[in-house]
């Protein structure tokens, strides 16, 4: 299939799966609120989702597709992929289960370091999220062993079922929420809500599993239990994924660096952040996380048969795509992001002074998501090569800088100050990934490029001068009536779409031969 399909393929089942995430935080906000226990389910959502994110989709995806795609033979014979990856399963297995025993036993410890101020101001709010936080913790073990079936498909090019598999995890916690909200909004009522949400939350995770299972067996591929043992295979994975996990543990420590300066802050500022990030994530996810999955196993293909310059190719292809979509939405989010939570969030618990906080931090985060996207672009180029240091160093050092931005800005402006410090380090990662692609040769960008991606820029500018004198006129309507705020949300989405797209069409960003060109078949 070609770039475009994949990523289409990809990216619309997570435009589904973040629409219905998209509707889970609507309800959180107006079920839970910027309140103490609001906090304590965004604290006990993120813990178990850090680790995931350490262990299985950065880290152990990376290094397992690949060496897997290796033992995958051009007539179908998958045997020896069958077995490596039951191998993997193997070892896999008792890690997670140790860590998560671990973590359960500690986690009274973890979530009183973490929690906010004023979290314990109401009896009772530190015990029930030390509950939540050990309910939601097996979500983890399922998780992992779900990306490990993703990996596989996605190997097979069969990406459908994992990019739909999340929809399942927001199926669950609707669900639980719907019962929530029928309880009324007092305390109890919230503390009962954020409980089912956590049982809810690893219910979806063995959904998820079975999903998978049954659509990787309709593939053909068997996965079984076996004991473990450190096969030659196995080992060859621990060399490539040790450097990566800590790659992306550089990643994950940022957010924990996130959650200890969270914890200096009033209650209200983790969900703040967490409701940002959410429009944050709608391109982030539909966009980066579909042109990540997509390209990987196609470079490790090139890569392996030694075609350089159509890895080349695919990869200028993956960047102006990316950045065709992602450069606009982060200017229309810039202008827009304070109305669209006002009209989607603001409500019963969630107020329009935290709306209006929540926009502020959807501003400071957007800085940043053209440089988050393109982080999922360029680091499949070095793990297709099974260079999983390079990432560690370059993730390190903006680390660093976002840690430094966060002690000089977090205790003038607070939790936006979080966002802006993020982005900032985002874009130091792009600088130095780039900079070491064209040093060694992997990856040079070129004039063509370089000229479609300024065109896009200039369009998205006029797009956002547009949406900014536009903004001046419509913006009490963001807290009228529910027709004045629709015919707001219509009038922004009109506006942008049509100066956009006039953009990039007098501009010659989007001809025929863009087209041709995206959908071109992969090898």
């Amino acid at each position: 299939m070609s770039l475009l399909k994949n990523v289409g393929t990809i990216g619309g089942l997570t435009a589904v799966s973040r629409v219905f995430g998209f509707v889970r935080d609507i309800l959180i906000a107006r079920a839970l609120g910027a309140t103490a226990m609001g906090d304590a389910w965004q604290l006990a959502f993120m813990l178990p989702n850090i680790f995931r994110r350490l262990f299985a989709e950065g880290a152990f995806a990376s290094a397992f597709v690949p060496l897997f795609n290796r033992r995958m033979t051009k007539d179908g014979d998958m045997a020896q992929a069958e077995k490596f990856a039951t191998s993997v399963l193997a070892v896999l297995l008792p890690i997670l289960i140790v860590f998560g025993g671990i973590a359960l036993i500690a986690m009274p410890w973890v979530i009183e370091f973490f929690a906010p101020e004023g979290l314990a101001d109401e009896g009772g709010n530190l015990e029930i999220a030390v509950f939540m936080g050990r309910v939601t913790f097996p979500y983890l073990l399922f998780m992992s062993i779900a990306t490990l079936i993703a990996a596989v498909l996605n190997s097979l090019s069969r990406f459908a079922a994992a990019a739909a598999a999340p929809i399942l995890l927001n199926i669950c916690l609707i669900g639980a929420l719907a019962y929530g909200l029928t309880l009324g909004g007092d305390l109890e009522a919230r503390r009962i809500t954020a409980q089912a949400m956590a049982w809810a939350l690893s219910l979806s995770g063995l959904l998820q599993v079975v999903w998978l299972g049954f659509f990787m067996r309709r593939a053909g591929f068997r996965l079984s239990l076996a004991f473990p043992r450190i096969t030659p295979g196995v080992k060859e994975l621990g060399v490539l994924v040790v450097p990566a996990i800590f790659g992306a543990g550089v990643y994950q420590i940022s957010r924990f660096v996130d959650l200890f300066f969270l914890s200096t802050l009033p209650v209200g500022s983790y969900t703040y952040l967490q409701m940002a990030d959410r429009w944050n994530q709608l391109p982030l996810g539909i966009i980066g996380i579909a042109l990540g999955t997509a390209i990987l196993p196609a470079l490790s293909r090139y890569l392996g048969r030694e075609e350089n310059e159509e890895a080349a190719r695919l990869q200028s292809n993956a960047i102006e795509l990316a950045m065709l979509l992602t450069i606009p939405c982060a200017v229309a989010l810039f202008f827009t992001g304070t109305a669209f939570v006002r009209v989607f969030m603001a409500g019963q618990a969630f107020t329009q002074e935290d709306a209006s906080v929540t926009g502020m931090v959807v501003q400071g985060l957007v800085l940043g998501l053209p440089a988050y996207v393109l982080v999922k672009v360029l680091t499949p180029n070095f793990f297709a090569r099974k260079d999983t240091r390079t990432p560690v160093v370059t993730a390190a050092i903006s680390l660093v800088v976002t840690i430094g931005l966060n002690i000089l800005l977090v205790p003038r402006i607070g939790v936006t100050g979080l966002a802006i410090a993020g982005a900032v380090g985002a874009w130091c990662n792009i600088l130095l990934l780039g900079g070491i692609l064209h040093a060694k040769r992997f990856y040079r960008i070129e004039p063509r490029l370089i000229g479609r991606v300024a065109r896009i820029a200039i369009a998205a500018a006029a797009m956002g001068a547009a949406l900014y004198f536009l903004m001046q006129r419509i913006d009490p309507w963001f807290t009228g009536s529910v027709a004045q705020k629709a015919a707001g949300i219509a009038a922004i989405l009109a506006t942008g779409a049509i100066t956009y797209g006039a953009g990039t069409v007098v501009l010659g960003v989007l001809d025929k031969a863009t087209f041709r060109r995206l959908m071109r078949r992969q090898g």
